[in-house]
């Protein structure tokens, strides 16, 4: 059996059934030479392919059969032969004995010790089919039953003995979910990772912009965690490589929400989890009770004929809530508006809608598409790369108004970028109008919030001119379903590229410039509002940290 695959053997064979294009396999090569990692395995953690795909492919190259595992598949006389250890440590199972010869399942037939020790403890010569991971697991309990001295490999100095201990009773990932999910809630953290490393995986929590470690859980273990992480999420096992969904959690009789999100990592799936509070962009702009500068900017932004006005945030769905604001500001009369996307144009005003492919030259070629109907507004969903930004900035060379959205998080990150693309030479900094960055921020619940000192390090990491009085952080209570929070606002930042600003924008390089230009004008941005908000009480260090500072 080879011991190394052939890139070339695996990307011919996925390109030749569509499944990835040249351009796919550049890019696996590049990360390949980058982290070290097998070509199959690069595909994977740039979310171009999934595991079953690389599977699949993987028997195709060693000419392997590749098999949906059924228990009707699989003869008990075979499985006699193999000790439950040897499948569970090696993820195979055994399927049918002919003769010399027997046949078996797994999920990587390049490992080799695994196939020696097979034969070593069969006398036989084994045969490789391959399968899914997931698929052997289930075979595994079915065929040789539950391990009760199977561990789920959960080591903490934060919990009690007795909590590791029915933890690790459950290899499932359920008792590990639960106890992690509560300790979020307990701890009031804004967030808990978990980081596959390789051999383990790391949990660490945060809290107040500071990440602690929690525990780490072995890795033989991991994918059936993830997967039900994924499943609890309505996140797709198949979703891509970045993704995201809402969990739900019964807490003492309450249903409690958090958000999910996942990237693709070395040994599995990254991820982290978060306290959800759901919030909602209001239909009118008077309903943000924005400070009276920042609406007063916002309705300058609106009342430009042409130009581009940027709107940032991570959250697709709020982005494009945001720019319908906008848009119910625009006198839009006799004005043909044309929207690229599925987000935006949802409130009381209605467009044509047009696609908005996710491939980064076809979604530019589509903004100068768009030009060809001749449209007076264009809404552009999503332009942060490089090619679909190029052409939103010429669309508005060509005088349109364009309203588009940044996959960006915060008006210092967005204009980083912005000097970025400068000096990439993709656009001419006088076309801009401005732009709208906004930030959601979660409230404390009232009935449960208590006075509390913050440590020094979060006072560092805040670095507030003078402290308020009080500081508060919440317990949870039935009024919040301890939450801890009872709302979610936005933090808005509007800012008008004026005359003087776009001077010095396009003399400087760094952020730092732009930033003293608008603190000697008195121009503040989000971070009065959080400022107010948490000296009122209203806000924990934490959030204020998590939301403002960072």
């Amino acid at each position: 059996m080879p011991e190394q695959i052939k890139k070339e053997a695996m990307g011919a064979i996925l390109s030749a059934c569509n499944i990835i294009d040249e351009d796919d396999i550049t890019a696996a090569l590049e990360e390949q030479e980058r982290s070290g990692a097998r070509f199959g395995e690069a595909l994977i953690n740039l979310g171009i392919v999934t595991q079953e795909d690389i599977d699949w492919a993987l028997s195709n190259q060693l000419d392997l059969p590749y098999i949906h595992l059924k228990v009707e598949m699989i003869d008990p006389e075979a499985v006699r032969l193999v000790q439950a250890a040897t499948a569970r440590k090696f993820n195979l199972i055994p399927l049918i004995k002919a003769g010399n010869e027997l046949s078996i399942a797994i999920s990587d037939p390049l490992n080799r010790a695994a196939i020696d020790a097979v034969e070593q403890q069969t006398g036989c010569q084994v045969n490789v089919s391959v399968a899914l991971v997931r698929e052997i697991r289930e075979m595994i309990a079915a065929c040789y039953g539950s391990n009760e001295n199977e561990q789920m490999g959960f080591e903490s100095s934060v919990f009690s003995e007795k909590a590791l201990e029915t933890i690790n009773g459950d290899v499932s990932g359920a008792k590990l979910l639960d106890y992690l999910l509560i300790f979020i809630l307990q701890n009031r953290l804004s967030s808990l990772s978990l980081q596959p490393m390789g051999e383990f995986v790391t949990i660490s929590g945060r809290r107040g912009g500071i990440s602690r470690p929690i525990g780490t859980v072995a890795g033989t273990y991991f994918k059936d965690l993830t997967l039900k992480i994924l499943k609890s999420s309505g996140i797709p096992v198949t979703g891509g490589s970045n993704s995201s969904g809402l969990l739900t959690f019964n807490y003492r009789s309450h249903p409690i929400i958090f958000q999910v999100a996942t990237m693709a990592g070395y040994g599995g799936e990254y991820m982290t989890i978060r306290p959800f509070v759901a919030s909602s962009v209001p239909d009118r702009l008077t309903d943000l009770h924005l400070p009276e500068q920042q609406e007063a900017d916002f309705i300058r932004l609106s009342r430009m004929r042409q130009g581009i006005t940027f709107f940032a945030s991570r959250n697709t769905q709020e982005r494009a809530r945001f720019i319908d604001l906008m848009l119910e500001e625009i006198d839009t009369d006799g004005r043909n508006v044309i929207i690229l996307g599925e987000g935006p144009g949802r409130m009381t005003k209605r467009f044509p809608r047009i696609l908005l492919p996710r491939d980064e030259a076809e979604r530019a070629a589509a903004v100068m598409r768009a030009l060809d109907h001749a449209p007076d507004i264009l809404v552009i969903e999503d332009a942060t790369e490089g090619m679909p930004f190029t052409a939103a900035c010429r669309a508005a060379m060509r005088g349109k108004l364009v309203l588009a959205g940044l996959e960006i998080r915060g008006t210092r990150n967005v204009l980083r970028q912005l000097l970025l693309y400068q000096q990439q030479n993709f656009f001419l900094p006088v076309f801009v109008n401005g732009l709208v960055s906004f930030k959601g921020i979660q409230l404390l619940c009232q009935e449960c919030r208590r006075e509390y000192v913050p440590p020094a390090e979060e006072l560092a990491v805040m670095n507030l001119p003078e402290s308020p009085a009080s500081f508060y952080r919440t317990a949870g209570c039935d009024a919040c379903g301890h939450s801890g929070f009872n709302a979610r606002q936005f933090l808005t930042d509007t800012l008008v590229f004026t005359d003087e600003f776009l001077r010095i924008f396009e003399q400087t390089s760094d952020v730092a410039a732009l930033e003293n230009y608008l603190r000697m004008i008195g121009y503040h941005g989000l971070g009065k509002e959080g400022l107010r908000l948490l000296i009122a009480g209203y806000v924990s260090p934490e959030e204020y940290i998590a939301s403002v500072v960072l």
